[in-house]
């Protein structure tokens, strides 16, 4: 199974809120056989601790350290929110305008984590994928 394909991808989304974001990141993982039910409650739960906003207009959602038993593959999920969506807070707005969500079995989100890092550094390449309307595109800009 590989850990990022088109289908896992959502173009021009519009979620109202991050709650609403990280839901369709989940439902892309749970739709596509990466993960169990649980793991989108995970998701929102690790949210609840501390924004999973990383900078440059970038949100990965992702599970808690004990999550491990409701992933079933290692997966990526991206959504494009071309209009934005806010992962902050009244006193500090925090627009993320990718969500991109993981799920890592056996350690993998660290050399996930580390993999998108080396990416989302990159301005020119966050720019160009909040407007691009080409999935294979986007899957070779994070892979």
């Amino acid at each position: 199974m590989n850990v990022f394909d088109k289908k896992n991808i959502i173009l021009n989304a519009s979620p109202v809120n991050k709650t609403e974001a990280i839901k369709m990141v989940g439902q892309i993982l749970l739709d596509n056989g990466y993960i169990k039910p649980e793991y989108i409650d995970d998701m929102m739960e690790r949210e609840n601790i501390m924004t999973t906003y990383i900078g440059n207009n970038v949100a990965i959602p992702h599970g808690l350290s004990n999550s491990a038993e409701n992933i079933l593959h290692s997966g990526l999920a991206f959504i494009q929110v071309p209009n934005g969506v806010e992962f902050g807070t009244p006193e500090e707005s925090l627009t993320a305008y990718l969500i991109i969500g993981i799920a890592g079995k056996n350690g993998d989100h660290l050399d996930m984590l580390a993999n998108l890092a080396m990416v989302l550094t990159d301005m020119d390449k966050i720019e160009k994928m909040k407007i691009l309307e080409d999935k294979e595109e986007i899957m070779k800009m994070l892979q």
